[in-house]
């Protein structure tokens, strides 16, 4: 009979310790041929079915089929009770600060990015069980309003900007050891210009 420490590998019955390569091989042949899902498909099935739950929870219940886009906001600030990041409100004293000295009564919300993320899973998650592209709920102009202004109102809270320039100006401006060759293109193609084909 065998049996296994965690830790320290796997001792058969007299005591003496067997290969690991042994009881690896043996524990992976056990093991049903299921497939792994990768860590967003994970995420993105739990999201699916916490948002079932949601509708189910409903009074009367929401099926999956005739919810709107007035239950996907509901959701939205439902998880709110469920946030860690602080939201300094306009009386508090440390509004507008990214880094706080101290502590305050302020409540505690979802970040901006965490529900953006989210209604991208929910979104994709909507349309690959049978929703039609059109008519996704979570595609609509009330969601996209909703994060806006969320964004917009986490960042004057919180002194966080949210921009893109300068992820753009990164992605512009041309790795180190490339503007040597950009800057001898011009000259290659000065020196083609100087010794044109001869004619047949």
């Amino acid at each position: 009979m065998m049996s296994v420490d965690k830790g320290k590998g796997a001792f058969l019955g007299d005591g003496q310790p067997s290969a690991p390569a042994a009881v690896s091989t043996d524990v992976d042949n056990r093991r049903p041929n299921k497939p792994i899902l990768s860590r967003y498909k994970s995420q993105k099935r739990r999201d699916w079915n916490t948002f079932g739950q949601f509708l189910s929870n409903q009074r009367p219940p929401v099926s999956l089929s005739r919810f709107s886009s007035s239950h996907v906001l509901d959701f939205l600030r439902y998880l709110d009770q469920f946030g860690k990041t602080k939201v300094h409100l306009q009386g508090c004293a440390y509004f507008g600060h990214p880094e706080p000295p101290g502590s305050c009564t302020c409540p505690l919300r979802q970040a901006w990015g965490s529900l953006d993320a989210l209604i991208g899973r929910l979104r994709a998650a909507y349309e690959e069980n049978g929703g039609l592209p059109e008519a996704n709920p979570f595609a609509g102009s009330s969601i996209r309003l909703y994060l806006r202004e969320v964004k917009d109102s986490q960042a004057k809270a919180r002194g966080i900007p949210y921009s893109k320039n300068k992820k753009r100006k990164k992605r512009k401006s041309p790795p180190k050891g490339d503007a040597s060759m950009i800057s001898s293109v011009p000259h290659q193609k000065h020196a083609a210009d100087s010794n044109p084909p001869s004619s047949p």
